[in-house]
């Protein structure tokens, strides 16, 4: 099995780790617009090489696209193009699926395309982000399994049960929504938390001191690269903006109360929150 890896970053530097080590390929050719990058995955064994997106399509019987989203629909038509009639299979890590599958609904080689989005990552980015194990136990969404050909769904599957992933089976509507209200959200929040801190707290030791682990956990995700959210931000917008509006709607609530001083309002706001222990814990 050769695979092309398009995105040598977090996480598909963190993917040809486990897929190596793993024995599902034995020869990884990367794709990568950024020198440095490049280079490093080349010097940390992330690839074997690197070469043109059009040579390593050629070459390879598994492609990965883990680029920014809106660079996944630009690339993936031509790429389809390129695999039409043969056995190999294009598969992608991208954050919203809605897009990418309208741009590609009605070609030929729609059938060699699995759409994926794996529920794994961290705040950090590029080749030395990558990490082993970084998928186990995680959830992946396959998102219209029924579009692709039965061989090429079967060798995502297998790739998957390599990465210890649990399979779940989703239309792309439903994941971007989904999506939109529990990981696209959490990042928003984060990055104005970090601005608001950024805006009013002009020492930085303030925020070094007094910073406990509720800030810490809560900021983390504002650390997360802006190649990478800004273009899922905008992809995703129509959802985005439906739960933004929900969000501002419960902090203009918090702030009612507050200004009211009404304590039993706040209680009961914050334990309706607690609900949410039934489902995370």
């Amino acid at each position: 099995m050769t695979i092309a890896i398009v995105g040598i970053g977090l996480i598909g530097g963190s993917l040809m780790i486990d897929l190596r080590k793993r024995g599902f390929t034995d020869r990884i050719i990367g794709v990568e617009s950024n020198l440095q990058h490049s280079n490093i995955a080349q010097l940390c064994g992330l690839v074997d090489e690197t070469d043109s997106l059009e040579n390593a399509v050629d070459r390879s019987d598994l492609i990965i696209l883990s680029t920014p989203v809106n660079t996944i629909w630009k690339m993936l038509p031509g790429i389809l193009d390129r695999i039409d009639g043969t056995s190999k299979v294009v598969t992608d890590m991208g954050s919203t699926k809605g897009k990418i599958g309208r741009v590609v609904k009605n070609h030929p080689a729609r059938g060699r395309y699995v759409a994926l989005h794996p529920m794994a990552g961290t705040e950090f980015s590029g080749p030395l982000a990558a990490i082993g194990k970084l998928f186990d136990y995680k959830n992946a969404i396959i998102c219209d399994p029924e579009l692709s050909d039965r061989d090429a769904l079967g060798l995502a599957e297998e790739m998957l049960d390599v990465l210890n992933m649990k399979k779940v089976y989703m239309n792309s509507r439903d994941h971007d929504v989904h999506v939109a209200y529990v990981s696209h959200i959490s990042h928003i929040t984060s990055f104005s938390l970090a601005l608001s801190v950024l805006d009013k707290e002009k020492e930085e030791k303030n925020i070094t001191t007094l910073a406990g682990g509720g800030f810490e956990s809560t900021v983390r995700l504002a650390k997360s690269s802006s190649e990478t959210w800004a273009p899922i931000f905008l992809e995703n917008s129509k959802y985005i903006i439906e739960v933004l509006d929900n969000y501002i709607e419960k902090m203009n609530l918090f702030r009612k109360l507050i200004k009211e001083n009404d304590m039993e309002g706040l209680k009961g706001l914050m334990e309706e929150a607690n609900k949410i222990k039934k489902i995370l814990h």
